[in-house]
This record gives C-alpha cells, structure tokens and sequence, in this order.
C-alpha cells in the first residue's frame, strides 16, 4: 500500500512538471533562433518618401530587415516576392509586421529609387538608405557582408555581393531569428505569428 501511494506522488509530481511546462512553452520557430535574444541596434535612415525611419519607433510590431538593393538580379527580388506572398497569407496580422528593405547600394538606391522597385511588390514594403558613414555602423552591428564587385562589360557598371538573410525582430526590439530568403512562406508566417502572440 506504502509503494502505490509512493508511486502516486511520484505520478503527480511529474504531471505537475509537465503541466507548469506547458504554460511557459516557447514558440518552435522554423527561422533560426538567436539563444538568447539579442537586444537589436537602433538606428535612424531615409526611407523611400524622404522621410527618417527609427527601428525603436516599431516597438508593438515585428519587423523583418533585409540587405539589398534594388539592381540586384536574383535574391533581392527572391526575397520581396516572398515578403509580398507572406503579407497576403498574413491578412489582418501584416498591419502588426513591418518588411524593412535597407539598401547596400546607396550610390545607386536613392529614395525615389526605392520607392518606385519596392512598389513593383508591396506599398507596404518600406526602403531605407542614407550615406555610406550612417549604414557602415548598420552593416557591422547586423553582421551583414556587402561587397562591391566591378563588371565593366556591363551597362550596371557593378554589381554587390552582400549577405542574404532576413532579420526578424521581435514587439519588444529583440532580435529573435533569421530566415533564408528562399524560406517557404507558410512558414514564415507560422514563425511571425507565434511572434505576434
């Protein structure tokens, strides 16, 4: 009798564990998680209206960064295709995310620029540049690789090898994961809702 009530207690205690568990589960994510978060580094650039963009102003929202620009041939549009997918299967949810596009190629990626590429999309995607001395300090906080490669027998004069991923900041300015920008979009959305929660 002494034994079952043992075992008894044992039972309970582990379902008490499992259970307490359970309410502080954290999201599966499909992105590749940053343990521990990070805190992610403001910042304050141009977007495509001319108007000044300060990340920490986004708090309350998600917001995925993405480096790029707008001559780019292959992962830049890759990547806004499947931004625009994810804002459609997102329905009411997108208002809560921002889709951030900062340029690597800020020589060629004026304002006007960008808004006139990104409009091919989404008009809610938003485009951000500045001059070289305000993205440098981005680039190197955000770990983002950005090369510029001369092809003289083109009319584009050059292209720029640069980092592909998307930075996902999460509603309280930490940045949680990152996703490929070939990702499949059910899952994006799955990752940015768990987010939202």
């Amino acid at each position: 009798m002494r034994r079952l009530t043992t075992m008894s207690w044992i039972a309970l205690a582990l379902t008490a564990l499992l259970l307490a568990g359970c309410g502080r589960r954290a999201p599966q994510l499909f992105g590749s998680v940053v343990e521990p978060p990070q805190p992610a580094a403001d910042f304050i650039l141009t977007d495509q209206h001319g108007q000044p963009f300060r990340l920490s102003d986004q708090r309350g929202r998600v917001v995925n960064l993405f480096f790029g620009y707008t001559h780019c041939p292959d992962v830049c549009p890759t990547t806004l295709a499947l931004w625009r997918q994810v804002e459609l299967k997102l329905g009411a949810d997108a208002e809560k995310v921002r889709f951030v596009f900062i340029s690597v190629d800020p020589e060629r990626d004026t304002p006007e620029r960008l808004q006139e590429h990104l409009a091919l999309f989404s008009p809610r995607l938003i485009g951000l540049t500045g001059d070289p001395a305000q993205l440098e300090p981005i680039y190197a906080a955000y770990h983002v690789f950005h090369e510029k490669v001369p092809v003289p027998e083109s009319a584009l004069g050059y292209t720029v090898n640069h980092s592909s991923s998307v930075y996902v900041i999460d509603r309280e300015g930490l940045w949680r994961m990152t996703y490929r920008f070939d990702a499949n979009a059910d899952d994006v959305v799955h990752d940015l809702r768990e987010l939202l929660r």
